[in-house]
């Protein structure tokens, strides 16, 4: 009998085909129905994008306007969600409050069965315009503060800041924010996204979905890695303390580098480059040049030591940070953009489904008889 291989973490694997997205070998770039996210965040707005990954093509501006007045009407969350909300600890992680408060919504919800390509459409535009909300209240709720309304006048970028912190800030910062939620919009089949598709294919709902691919995403080794490369920049602290931690990191293997390498590319994240620039554009409004100036160290000496270049994570971490924004929300925002990811992969995954049920190669003990409890000895 041949010996099956197994593939760690389906490394290598094919489960299924998308149009949603890939990455391009011959230019090295992600790309959404084709188009390169980078141009995708340089010109359009994330409304764009998310109506993009939901429709294949980039919307007129008619339809552009149609799809804003749809989902800036659907922003507030209802009173028993809120209820809910106030009843959570307030060192809960917020993942886990936003993951919790999607269940709610679908409980909520008097056609959470319907599977039709138009009703989980409507869920998914639901979700992507009460998600900002349900974070920015949890957020204030912590603090001790009643939440602020939305606003239909504001980009969901700009929303968010009003209802986060009170006020929307310089067009920069609020072009790095959305440049980050299109570049975290979506991303082929990794974990999270995986994950919702696996719970999809046996035919449950899309909350269930949602709610299973947060859970993945909440992971130091997926969405949470942006987290991690803030405290690691935190622990360094000063730009004069950084070459240092990086040659004791590398050569005693005793300290994580986060933010490096990425199973899908390899010459570099196509995503870094402009979100870079942004965030460095941003640093200079908010006086950060020394998270720049870390990073600059720690990204040189990996590149010359290991070969290896920086993910999204890497300043996306600290351009939140300046931002404003307490770490663990973090990976809250990486869920409020890629909930259009997550959705677009439910309702494609629904088009030809077929159950996810993969095999295992047993290695434990072999067949044995059960004997009577006086007969059995210790272990």
């Amino acid at each position: 009998m041949i010996e099956p291989q197994i593939a760690k973490g389906l490394a290598g694997i094919y489960s299924d085909h998308t149009r949603i997205s890939t990455v391009v070998d011959a230019t090295n770039s992600l790309t959404y129905y084709g188009y390169p996210v980078q141009e995708l965040a340089e010109f359009c707005r994330f409304e764009e994008v998310a109506y993009l990954l939901w429709h294949g093509e980039l919307p007129t501006a008619e339809q552009l306007k149609k799809f804003e007045q749809e989902e800036r009407g659907q922003r507030q969350i209802s009173p028993k969600l809120l209820t809910v909300l106030r009843q959570f600890r307030t060192e809960a992680h917020p993942m886990d409050t936003l993951r919790t408060a999607i269940s709610f919504m679908g409980v909520e919800d008097p056609s959470w069965a319907d599977q039709s390509p138009a009703g989980n459409l409507k869920k998914s535009l639901r979700m992507l315009a009460q998600i900002p909300t349900i974070i920015a209240a949890d957020f204030r709720l912590r603090k001790g503060q009643e939440p602020i309304a939305p606003r239909a006048d504001l980009s969901m970028a700009e929303n968010f800041f009003h209802m986060y912190f009170g006020e929307v800030p310089q067009k920069e910062i609020v072009k790095c924010f959305d440049a980050s939620l299109t570049f975290y919009a979506e991303h082929g089949f990794n974990a999270s996204t995986f994950a919702g598709r696996v719970i999809t294919s046996t035919l449950s709902d899309i909350y269930s979905a949602v709610t299973g691919a947060i859970g993945a995403l909440k992971g130091p080794l997926h969405g949470g890695a942006n987290e991690a490369v803030m405290h690691m920049l935190l622990d360094i602290q000063e730009p004069s303390k950084a070459q240092a931690w990086i040659d004791e990191a590398l050569s005693e293997k005793k300290k994580l580098v986060m933010g490096f390498g990425h199973r899908v590319y390899k010459n570099g994240d196509s995503r870094v480059p402009y979100m870079t620039k942004v965030f460095h554009e941003m640093a200079k409004i908010k006086g950060g040049q020394k998270w720049v100036e870390i990073e600059d160290i720690l990204a040189k000496t990996m590149l010359a030591k290991n070969n290896i270049h920086p993910n999204l994570d890497y300043p996306v971490g600290p351009a939140y940070y300046l931002m404003g924004f307490e770490i663990p929300i973090f990976t809250p925002i990486f869920v409020m953009s890629r909930i259009t990811g997550w959705t677009a992969h439910v309702m494609e995954q629904l088009e030809d489904n077929k159950i996810m049920r993969p095999l295992s190669v047993y290695n434990g003990v072999a067949q044995r008889h059960v004997q009577p409890i006086a007969q059995r000895k210790a272990a």
